[in-house]
């Protein structure tokens, strides 16, 4: 395990390294999840091992610490994990990121844009969402205030999102899960769609085929991000069906590859 000073308050990061051969590649988890639990099977895959992989854990999630007073805003985590890479020595990164894992990669490659080189968004939050009683998503819990998910909402958020999800989700941060959901379903100004389409980098979505056509996809597509269905898959494709997940991985980063020398 690898750790790096984040904040001027002393708050670290963590993550588990796996050596290899530079680009480095920096694998970012979702809301209440956690890097290693979710793409280790992934990173060793014969098709994806053999660069050097940092497995991270965003503050207030999995192995990183939980701070009470960082406020868990896009940008503000974007800034800490730029401050994890470049302690790390990390530049040029090739991201592989999930869920709101994905929406703080794009803010990280449109503020730091020298330490990402190709963006692999795994069926990532590209707009704001609402607040939603109904949800067992970010937007369920974005319905409580803190005041009220901190005396007792975390336990009905526990119940509904079932024991696979609450099994990761129960390592993080109260307040810092709160407020990343709540700032997560505000989204950014600009969008994270609107940044991902300015971006030039080659970027890749994965999205699961049984979803459908991905809204907005079309304008993705002509600004040269490449929008790629998994089929037999739900929202965690690389859990759902890694192999899948590998491959497509894999040949996004080669096509990245491939782009670059042409």
């Amino acid at each position: 395990m690898r750790t790096a000073t984040v904040t001027p308050e002393g708050d670290r990061i963590r993550w588990v390294e796996l050596p290899g051969r530079e680009p480095t590649r920096v694998y970012v988890h979702g809301l209440g999840s956690t890097s290693p639990a979710y793409f280790t099977e992934a990173a060793v895959n014969p098709l994806l091992a053999g660069h050097r992989s940092l497995l991270i854990d965003l503050l207030g999630h999995g192995i990183s610490d939980r701070p009470t007073g960082f406020d868990y805003t896009l940008e503000s985590h974007a800034d800490a994990l730029a401050a994890a890479l470049t302690s790390a020595g990390v530049t040029g990164a090739e991201l592989i990121a999930h869920s709101m894992g994905g929406a703080v990669a794009i803010v990280l490659a449109a503020r730091h844009p020298h330490l990402v080189s190709r963006l692999v968004l795994v069926d990532a939050n590209l707009d704001p969402n609402p607040p939603s009683p109904v949800s067992a998503g970010s937007s369920g819990l974005a319905s409580y205030s803190e005041e009220e998910f901190l005396a007792g909402g975390w336990e009905e958020v526990r119940d509904r999102v079932g024991p696979h999800w609450w099994s990761t989700m129960r390592l993080a941060g109260r307040e810092g899960l709160h407020r990343t959901a709540v700032h997560l379903g505000r989204g950014t100004v600009p969008t994270m769609r609107e940044l991902l389409l300015e971006l030039t980098i080659p970027r890749t979505y994965l999205l699961p085929e049984s979803d459908g056509p991905l809204p907005g996809s079309d304008a993705l597509t002509a600004s040269g991000v490449s929008v790629v269905a998994i089929p037999d898959c739900g929202h965690n494709i690389m859990l759902d069906n890694p192999e899948a997940f590998a491959g497509a991985c894999a040949a996004a980063l080669r096509r990245a590859e491939t782009s670059e020398e042409t």
